[in-house]
């Protein structure tokens, strides 16, 4: 229970909780929308899910502010990709808040001169370069930690006795991309930190893009794509040994 209160208390795990209900019911009403029986179910489940949309822009009214901050620590990073990709990642994220501050104040009418689609689509650019920059961020650590692991006499070892264990296979598949892919499930497995942040990140990936029309996805599948990534969101702020660190 105190994990649960501790958890509640902090502003992210509200928005975690939000933002996990607020995709649930987009997956629940594409499941449901051909089901008559169900209209009443889908009509509330659609109001749900508005509410929780603006409410969630409410709670990331200072996020803004975080974000600047992620930039300033990410400067002093001593490697060069990992500065590079942190620190535009953060500042396309910054850019996706003050643009989804801008609709929250455009929705709530203190603001009525801007063009609503607009801003919308600049906040799914800003988002889409953000998860861009973290891929790339994924991809390099990844790489980083299979050439220290194909370094490591005991994984050589390891890796020896799986293609030996596999001759069937070896004969059918290229040695270079059977140790390869090895090579990567081994170091995924190791890493579950990377694993869970590389899942989240292309889970989210799909979100921006079908807004922006670059790749249209059903309605179901956005939704759980961002069901998968929220309730990864929750596991890594629930236990901060999972959440990648640079």
């Amino acid at each position: 229970m105190d994990a649960v209160v501790k958890f509640t208390s902090q502003s992210q795990g509200r928005d975690r909780i939000f933002r996990a209900t607020q995709y649930a019911c987009a997956l629940s009403i594409y499941l449901l929308r051909n089901n008559p029986e169900r209209k009443d179910l889908v009509n509330k489940l659609k109001s749900l899910e508005t509410n929780i949309s603006a409410g969630r822009k409410l709670l990331r009214l200072g996020n803004t502010a975080n974000s600047i901050v992620a930039v300033k620590q990410a400067m002093r990073l001593s490697d060069r990709v990992l500065r590079l990709c942190i620190t535009a990642a953060n500042i396309n994220r910054a850019l996706y808040f003050i643009c989804d501050n801008l609709l929250w104040a455009r929705n709530v009418g203190l603001i009525l001169s801007i063009d609503k689609e607009r801003w919308s689509i600049n906040a799914s650019r800003c988002y889409l370069y953000s998860l861009v920059m973290n891929l790339t961020q994924d991809l390099y650590v990844i790489l980083q930690l299979m050439l220290q692991k194909g370094r490591d006499n005991h994984f050589k070892q390891k890796m020896n006795q799986h293609l030996n264990e596999s001759p069937e296979v070896a004969e059918v598949t290229i040695p270079e991309l059977d140790t390869f892919v090895f090579l990567l499930l081994e170091t995924l497995r190791s890493e579950p930190t990377v694993a869970l942040d590389t899942v989240k990140n292309i889970c989210d990936l799909f979100i921006p893009l079908d807004k922006l029309g670059i790749y249209k996805s059903s309605a179901g599948l956005v939704g759980f794509c961002g069901l998968v990534s929220s309730l990864i969101g929750i596991l890594t702020l629930a236990r901060p040994t999972l959440r990648i660190k640079p």
